[in-house]
């Protein structure tokens, strides 16, 4: 398989997510970008395209796809997947700009479609793509109170990795419809039965948002700046790069 259809069949239909207004960087009167944009079009078709820019290399455009970056020629013939790093300063250009636009997707979503552990007083906020039988993710939960009293908010979106239509996925859309979600969704952690219920859920959409900012395993931390974060990190160790990266309410 050719990487083009293969780069479309995995964002083809997740583009609901995507931004929707280019970036202001975007340079109207670059014939570059329009160039590129034409050439991508006949490549990528429905798939949006959320801006088109100049990268800090000459000849190469940053394109922003909902939050994946990828860099492209002046001509729009060759399409690069990888980090771009500064040598002189080591800062990594590719995450910043990706962790930008994954926070921006993230904090489009309504709280009222999360699950939320804490007091709203908690000095941080993570948001946790869980898996209602990931052993890791249960884990993470059975210490839902010390993460909160490390002033740590848990706000928890549905990602079940075998899909909406796996046994994860129907549990996960049985605590997302139960009448009381913070009971349902800690009694599945446990491995208590869930009750089998059906609603106006956001699972299916949370599970494309996770594949769109880049959700490859479970749990994945999405921190307060966009930072993307695999796996489980203890509440103690967790606070501690939180307090490092100087995120948190002032």
């Amino acid at each position: 398989m050719s990487y083009i259809p293969a780069f479309r069949h995995l964002f083809f239909g997740l583009v609901l997510f995507a931004a929707a207004t280019a970036s202001a960087l975007e340079v109207p009167s670059d014939p570059n970008i329009a160039k590129i944009r034409a050439v991508l079009a006949k490549h990528l078709g429905d798939i949006k395209l959320d801006s088109v820019q100049a990268s800090p290399v000459p000849g190469l455009y940053e394109v922003l796809i909902g939050a994946r970056l990828y860099y492209v020629s002046a001509d729009g013939r060759y399409f690069i997947q990888g980090k771009m790093t500064d040598l002189e300063t080591s800062k990594d250009l590719t995450e910043e700009k990706v962790s930008a636009a994954r926070k921006k997707l993230i904090d489009a979503v309504d709280e009222k479609d999360m699950i939320v552990f804490g007091t709203g007083k908690e000095k941080h906020v993570i948001n946790v793509f869980t898996d209602i039988d990931c052993g890791y993710c249960r884990k993470l939960h059975s210490q839902i109170d010390q993460y909160n009293k490390e002033g740590i908010e848990v706000r928890y979106m549905a990602y079940p990795r075998a899909g909406v239509n796996s046994e994860s996925g129907r549990k996960a859309i049985g605590v997302w419809c139960a009448d009381d979600r913070k009971k349902a969704m800690s009694e599945a952690k446990q491995g208590k039965p869930v009750e089998k219920k059906t609603c106006d859920n956001p699972v299916a959409e949370q599970f494309a948002l996770g594949k769109v900012v880049g959700v490859s395993g479970t749990p994945a931390l999405v921190l307060e700046n966009g930072e993307l974060i695999p796996g489980y990190v203890p509440p103690k160790r967790l606070r501690q790069l939180l307090d490092a990266r100087g995120l948190g309410k002032k």
